[in-house]
């Protein structure tokens, strides 16, 4: 049986998450302030954190990342804050998904089952991922598809390493510009749309049943990988 730790100080919305996902077949367990969440972590490590921000003495930011030094476990952030700012820090400091209160707690336990639908990305303890037949080595910055070296311009490539970094998940152009750019870039952010569209034309024979670089109309872009 898949096990659940819910981090949430309000006990109300804990009890209402922790029916419903007892009922879809989860085991939970709950934990109400980082400390405590943290030791349930280690003693016995769940195969999801639903983690709320607003926790007393730790927040979720510092749990996370915490989390994050011990294990890939996957972390759906949940807060009643919808601020781009935390969606991004959430997501940067390594969380697979963000839901904002209100919530319908069906909606939960859907979030719940597709992330963890999601295969593992990491094929070891390395900077190392394949994708299919796309791989990908972070410290060598090289990529290799079908057993070919792709050759991209720096700039390319470091777009499609901070997208290959998170699979799944949507990050704006302002936060390409951001982290691949730097905060001194004054251009366009036509410069992302133009790196997006070179970055498909040199993984045009990536199998369309592996991944794709996607277009969130209004949003940004994921590299989407089954």
């Amino acid at each position: 049986m898949q096990s659940i730790l819910i981090v949430e100080d309000e006990e109300a919305i804990a009890r209402v998450l922790s029916a419903y996902l007892r009922k879809a077949g989860f085991h939970v367990t709950r934990a109400a302030d980082g400390r405590s969440a943290l030791d349930a972590f280690e003693e016995a490590p769940p195969s999801l954190v639903l983690l709320d921000i607003m926790l007393p003495a730790m927040d979720g930011f510092e749990l996370l990342q915490l989390i994050r030094e011990r294990s890939s476990c996957p972390v759906i952030m949940l807060t009643a804050r919808d601020g781009i700012k935390d969606r991004l820090a959430g997501l940067d400091g390594g969380a697979d998904d963000y839901m904002s209160k209100p919530f319908i707690p069906e909606e939960v336990v859907a979030r719940v089952r597709a992330v963890l639908r999601r295969p593992s990305q990491w094929s070891d303890g390395s900077r190392k991922r394949h994708y299919g037949s796309l791989f990908i080595d972070f410290s060598a910055r090289s990529i290799f598809l079908n057993g070919a070296e792709v050759s991209l311009s720096p700039r390319d490539m470091s777009v499609l390493l901070f997208l290959a970094e998170r699979p799944n998940q949507i990050c704006t152009r302002d936060q390409l510009l951001e982290h691949v750019w730097e905060m001194d870039y004054d251009g366009s952010d036509r410069a992302v749309d133009l790196s997006i569209k070179r970055l498909r034309q040199a993984l045009s024979h990536w199998p369309e049943d592996e991944g794709e670089i996607r277009t969130l109309r209004g949003t940004g872009y994921q590299l989407w990988t089954t």
